[in-house]
């Protein structure tokens, strides 16, 4: 197990994508947990899906952070790919952990949108490592902890399964999957180079209440509710290891307190304070069981009829570009080293997310 050694109380926490799924999430809950606490937050709010979801979740951490003084939220409306927005920020604030969760997301989106792509994935997280350089700069304690989001897309063609850490990343099938690895690069170059303490998560289909409208649950949701029919990719052959969001929020408080100890090498230089962990339910679920559990707490939620056909609604097609057969990760060092492991079933993750569909859209 290893130690905390970054007491969240009383530190000021910049949060990057803090009006996304994971972001906001992570927000509420370190300021219900956590007191007291200094939460900076920097969003885009661009409109790649619904921007009032968006706004929906600020709303949410204002309310929570209005009963949690003296911890505060402030949030700030601007780009990560903005050198001096970042700059700006961490002159100001002088954050001692930063999460980056800001990024564009999504696979098939970066086929036909690849700008976007290298200006938030990469650009954008360059900017934020720059920024925790220059953050010792002076004899200045500077960042902690630099808490930085990856994705299970990295392991691409990978046959190996469950997929570990350990394995070699070399085969992504997306523009998006090459961005987050090209991040881990990065961060392990700034952790031995600058002694940044760095730990990059990979995250496993990440699904519940208000969550990106873009991911495949959230689709189909809106597919059948209209009457249309959803695509299974793959006839229906894909597995995916599907992650609850407060499982996901819990594993990266545990990680964000837990910062890799700084230590020199033989040669006297710095070893790369860097670490790197899976976080899934390591329980992939078959597509097809997963739209039927689905459309079960659609109906159960009033959200679909309760005589809705939903076998006239399905349509089994073959796989598409960027997509991949199979997600499944090994979390066995999440285990050893912080003792935890997602677990929240399937059926109670979607039926979260169907109560809140119902109520934000009927």
């Amino acid at each position: 197990m290893r130690n905390s050694n970054v007491d969240l109380k009383e530190r000021t926490i910049f949060v990057t994508g803090a009006a996304g799924f994971i972001g906001s999430n992570l927000v509420m809950d370190i300021l219900r947990k956590f007191h007291p606490v200094t939460i900076v937050g920097i969003d885009n709010m661009n409109d790649y899906y619904d921007v009032s979801i968006k706004e929906w979740r600020l709303k949410k951490i204002g309310e929570i952070a209005a009963e949690s003084a003296p911890s505060s939220f402030e949030f700030i409306k601007g780009d990560i790919s903005d050198r001096e927005t970042i700059g700006n920020i961490f002159e100001k604030y002088e954050p001692s952990v930063v999460v980056n969760l800001a990024a564009q997301a999504g696979v098939r989106y970066s086929i036909s949108h690849p700008d976007t792509y290298i200006q938030s994935n990469i650009i954008g997280f360059y900017n934020i490592l720059e920024a925790c350089r220059h953050s010792y700069d002076d004899g200045k304690t500077g960042v902690e902890h630099l808490v930085y989001a990856s994705s299970s897309s990295v392991y691409g063609t990978n046959k190996k399964v469950p997929y570990s850490t350990d394995d070699k990343v070399d085969n992504p099938v997306s523009l998006y999957a090459a961005t987050k690895k090209s991040d881990e690069l990065m961060a392990h170059a700034y952790a031995k180079l600058y002694n940044i303490p760095c730990t990059g998560l990979r995250f496993f289909t990440v699904y519940g209440p208000a969550g990106r409208p873009d991911m495949a649950y959230f689709g189909f949701t809106d597919k059948l509710r209209a009457g249309d029919k959803i695509r299974i990719f793959n006839f229906g052959n894909c597995k995916r290891d599907f992650t609850y969001i407060d499982d996901i929020v819990k594993g990266v408080e545990l990680v964000m307190q837990a910062a890799p100890e700084r230590q020199n090498g033989e040669d006297g230089l710095p070893l790369p304070p860097y670490r790197l962990y899976n976080i899934g339910n390591s329980h992939p679920e078959n597509l097809l069981d997963f739209v039927d559990i689905l459309q079960q707490e659609l109906v159960r939620a009033s959200v679909l009829p309760s005589d809705y056909d939903f076998e006239a609604h399905k349509e089994l097609v073959p796989m598409q570009a960027g997509d991949v057969p199979v997600t499944y990760a090994d979390t066995t060092p999440l285990e050893s080293d912080f003792g935890f492991h997602p677990d929240t079933p399937l059926r109670d993750g979607l039926r979260a997310f169907a109560e809140w569909y119902r109520e934000f859209y009927m």
